[in-house]
């Protein structure tokens, strides 16, 4: 067969407890779907596993396959398990202890005895080189090579895998870091060595090396991990030209992935938000907050204007899953989420109060929630869910994996039902209510902070859960509408599908905006331009397809915090400094509401480079039939008890046809609770619409 016969694109994205499949015929635009469950002693098992299936289904050879969208978990649980490789960190003289030290503020200001995230680097080994650059990016003292070379003999004999090169205002001048990166790895040939100006380089200590250590910790561990993937997959015929999520929504060709790992830490729930815009755009809304629930942990973003909004930090391993401050900081693009709860697995007890608590331990796949049968022995949120009747033990994954209600209900009386002296019924709804409740709070601060109210967006809910939880979500933060997408179940790995080749720079300024050397601010876009361009390039981009977007990250002097503005090139290629200014006092009120008098500095500068997003449009061929396939008995708060309730075969309603509540609808990855006193209508697109208000 030849290449131009290769129209097929899969997106697989590895979640806590299912790893999912879709597949993209970009002929015809028919989708399939796959889950199977993850294998997290070896990850690229499930991956292979998951492709495998969902070509044997379809009756696609792998010769067909053009293209492997690949998102991971990976990088964000090394993190978090502290699972990464021995790594060292070299730095300024007198800067080793920075990881320690971190910030003044406090995530919890009165407690003497706080627990603070465990550092990626003992302090035995981080080592300090005697070097200086100055503030302005002039080399005061650099580095000698006898001192490099002696402290590459003490980083052999300590055995590291990695080394992190950080170095006090490298983001203005790489020069030493540069210098100290080349003799190292001369010296120290199978060792990783990354630089800070390398991985982001962005103003703040802390948070650079913070930074630059977490990417040196697991580079080695994914490097491994995706050439071993890549080499399987040329084994089963598949194209190695595998591509992978980054955290900020874009993709890049494994070869370039390697190098950053970092900037995957948040790739699944990237591909959620993606596939959220997406989703939004054809049922009609442009502003969504897309609730994303797995079976791990449950996120939350904002879309606005039809896209996600971004932020230049993220915290991972929090000490406390909700406190700000309680992580490891990391200065890499994301899409701006929250983690605002459980997921399907996470695990209910009682604690110390005799209150419920879900999360954050979860079941995972392994051995999974008691309902699985895979030896789970505590309850679990899917627990609850299977005894609510929510969910039915028969048409779980469409059948294909059967659930033991028995099973569900015993390790909830054991548990929760007898310590409490409650029912069964009431423990499982005092999980759901639980678990619903912390989101909806999490979800609305999230809201607040972004300067927007919750009740201004629809809901949009994807993962496995998602569907399951949304509509009572809703009602408690007062939103009206809830959209359901088609797979919701995968939208992670949808989104992947959706999702053009880009690459972001970002480049350190601290200047002043009165002072601002437009010429020079252009030469700098000029040349972040043309390098891009070349990544996306190399990842078949053609250059007159790809565009480029410029902006600040802005302040005024003496703050402590940035704003990011959205920058013409027309404004920098003018030097029209009221412009820009303008431009910054707009999204300042906007934020905040007011603009100040201060004058506005520039701290640094981000030009990201994107290929054009795949032409992707959701589709609904109803089967045909009549919808209703029985009835079962659900819990709903809103009577109380256990109501007789009406469960539709999603694939079989009509588009444009209104149902009432109380209603269930089922597909193979997912199922959606309609409740009473409220309507569900199929749109052209496979979108399941629910108005809360009837």
């Amino acid at each position: 067969m030849n290449a131009v016969d290769a129209h097929f694109r899969i997106g697989v994205d590895i979640g806590g407890t299912f790893t999912d499949v879709v597949m993209l015929d970009t002929g015809s635009g028919r989708l399939a779907n796959e889950k199977v469950l993850t294998t997290p002693s070896d990850p690229a098992e499930g991956v292979l596993d998951g492709v495998t299936r969902i070509l044997g289904a379809n009756e696609v050879t792998a010769q067909e396959v053009r293209t492997v969208i690949h998102g991971t978990t990976l990088v964000a649980n090394a993190l978090i398990e502290r699972k990464g490789v021995r790594t060292a960190l070299v730095t300024t003289r007198g800067f080793r202890d920075v990881l320690e030290i971190g910030r003044e503020l406090r995530y919890s200001i009165y407690d003497l005895f706080i627990d603070m995230p465990e550092v990626l680097v003992p302090r035995g080994l981080r080592f300090e080189i005697d070097e200086r650059m100055q503030a302005d990016g002039e080399v005061l003292r650099a580095p000698r090579e006898d001192e490099i070379r002696a402290l590459a003999a003490n980083l052999r004999e300590a055995g590291v895998e990695a080394v992190a090169v950080v170095f006090l205002h490298a983001f203005r001048n790489d020069a030493n870091e540069r210098m100290v990166k080349a003799i190292l790895a001369e010296e120290l040939p199978g060792v990783t060595v990354c630089t800070s100006f390398e991985v982001m380089p962005q103003i703040g200590e802390y948070e650079r090396t913070s930074t630059a250590v977490a990417n040196a910790f697991v580079q080695p561990i994914f490097r491994n991990y995706v050439e071993r993937l890549v080499s399987e997959m040329g084994r089963r015929s598949l194209p190695q030209d595998l591509y992978l999520m980054l955290a900020d929504g874009g993709t890049v060709r494994h070869d370039t992935a390697v190098e950053f790992p970092i900037r995957l830490v948040q790739s699944g729930p990237a591909g959620g938000a993606q596939a959220a815009a997406i989703y939004g755009k054809f049922a009609g809304e442009k502003d969504l907050l897309c609730f994303d629930m797995g079976g791990t942990t449950a996120k939350a973003c904002l879309i606005q204007d039809g896209e996600p909004l971004k932020s230049d930090t993220f915290e991972v391993a929090r000490v406390f899953r909700f406190a700000k401050g309680s992580g490891l900081p990391l200065q890499v693009p994301v899409i701006d989420m929250i983690e605002i709860g459980a997921g399907g697995g996470s695990i209910a007890q009682v604690d110390k109060l005799g209150l419920v608590k879900v999360g954050p331990e979860s079941a995972s796949s392994e051995p999974g929630p008691a309902c699985y049968g895979r030896g789970g022995r505590q309850p679990t949120v899917t627990d609850a869910d299977l005894v609510l009747g929510y969910l039915d033990a028969g048409s779980f994954l469409g059948g294909d994996m059967a659930l033991d209600k028995a099973a569900a209900e015993e390790t909830i009386r054991r548990e929760l039902a007898e310590p409490l002296g409650l029912s069964v019924v009431e423990a499982a709804w005092g999980v759901y209510e639980t678990v619903n409740e912390s989101m909806a709070q999490a979800a609305t601060i999230h809201a607040l902070e972004s300067g927007r109210k919750v009740q201004d967006f629809a809901l949009l809910a994807i993962g496995g859960a998602g569907p399951v939880h949304a509509t009572n979500l809703g009602r408690r933060m007062g939103v009206r509408r809830v959209i359901c997408p088609l797979g919701a179940g995968v939208a992670s790995a949808f989104g992947f599908l959706a999702s053009p080749t880009s690459f972001e720079f970002v480049r350190a300024a601290m200047e002043p905006l009165a002072g601002l050397d437009f010429a020079r601010v252009a030469a700098m876009v000029d040349e972040l331009e043309k390098e891009g361009l070349s990544l996306v390039a190399s990842a078949g981009v053609l250059p007159e397809t790809a565009t480029t977007t410029i902006s600040a990250l802005m302040r005024y002097e003496g703050q402590g915090f940035e704003v990011e503005v959205a920058m013409p090139l027309s404004v920098i290629e003018a030097g029209d400094t009221a412009a820009l200014r303008g431009l910054f006092e707009d999204r300042y009120r906007v934020l905040f509401g007011r603009a100040e008098t201060m004058q506005p500095e520039i701290i640094s500068w981000r030009v990201v480079v994107a290929g054009p997003r795949p032409a992707l449009e959701p589709r609904s061929t109803p089967r045909g039939g009549d919808s209703l396939t029985g009835r079962r008995q659900v819990y709903f708060s809103e009577a109380g008890d256990f109501v007789e309730t009406p469960v539709h075969d999603r694939y079989r309603v009509v588009p444009g046809l209104p149902i009432a509540g109380p209603a269930v609808f089922e597909e193979r990855e997912s199922t959606i609770i309609v409740p009473p006193d409220s309507t569900a209508t199929v749109d052209d697109h496979g979108n399941l619409i629910i108005d809360l208000d009837g």
